[in-house]
């Protein structure tokens, strides 16, 4: 026992911790392993380049809804959501009011909110970070944040994401913007149909998912084409709103049947 004194502790005692997991993690007491910064920064550009990218239907989307380019490219800089983006452009396409057009987007944007009181606690930004970083809260910063193990991996898997994203999304809609009207009247092409067609695919991969996603998807995809005939353009996708707490009646209903 001196000798061991003598020698020190083991060399376990001097063992850096393994990083812990952040709090709300779902790996809940597993073991986080670190992850290099490079394949962070590797994982956050391929999401930021991918998706931005679509920025170009985007600013196709803006030109069939007869919004002037600059118009189309401030909705990029200052709304930064593809999905409200899209429907808001959709509906004026339409011929919605812009009221109802504007009332549609801001009802997709709010789940940007749920984002944010999930990656609050996560990142712990300085308060003059935040109102920059509430920005770029959206679906794609949110899936690359949410699944790293540690704070570090996170702030740099969201930083990228958002930088990488935003960047491409304007300098696509700008590109978009400009190609679409030197063309010309766009519903002579059928670029019209450019932003219904990439809204359906934003919510394709809803349609594969199980559980209440699925199902708020399906009752509003319906609600929204049984009310188009009868209700002005713009309104129907308010109407699909109505899915979210009917689902959710209906699963909270369930258990309290079964009990």
């Amino acid at each position: 026992m001196i000798a061991s004194q003598r020698n020190g502790p083991p060399a376990a005692a001097n063992a850096p911790a393994p990083p812990r997991p952040l709090d709300g993690d779902p790996a809940g007491g597993h073991q986080a392993r670190a992850v290099p910064d490079r394949a962070v920064v590797r994982d956050a550009l391929g999401v930021g380049l991918a998706v931005g990218a679509s920025g170009l239907a985007f600013g196709v989307a803006g030109a069939a809804a007869h919004l002037t380019v600059w118009q189309t490219c401030v909705l990029s800089l200052l709304v930064f959501t593809g999905a409200s983006q899209f429907a808001l452009t959709a509906a004026l396409a339409a011929g919605a009011a812009p009221f109802a057009a504007i009332a549609g987007a801001l009802f997709l944007g709010v789940r940007n909110s749920l984002y944010g009181l999930r990656l609050g606690p996560r990142l712990e930004l300085p308060r003059l970070l935040r109102p920059l970083a509430a920005h770029a809260v959206i679906d794609e910063t949110t899936a690359v944040a949410m699944v790293q193990p540690d704070r570090r991996s996170t702030r740099i898997g969201f930083a990228v994401t958002a930088v990488s994203l935003y960047l491409t999304w304007n300098l696509t809609t700008l590109a978009g913007a400009l190609g679409a009207g030197a063309l010309g009247d766009p519903t002579r092409l059928g670029l019209d149909a450019a932003g219904p067609a990439v809204f359906l695919a934003l919510l394709g991969p809803r349609l594969r998912e199980a559980g209440e996603q699925r199902s708020v998807a399906l009752l509003g995809a319906v609600l929204a084409l049984a009310a188009t005939p009868l209700l002005p353009a713009g309104i129907p996708v308010l109407l699909a709103v109505v899915a979210v707490p009917v689902v959710g009646l209906l699963r909270r209903k369930r258990p309290l049947e079964e009990s």
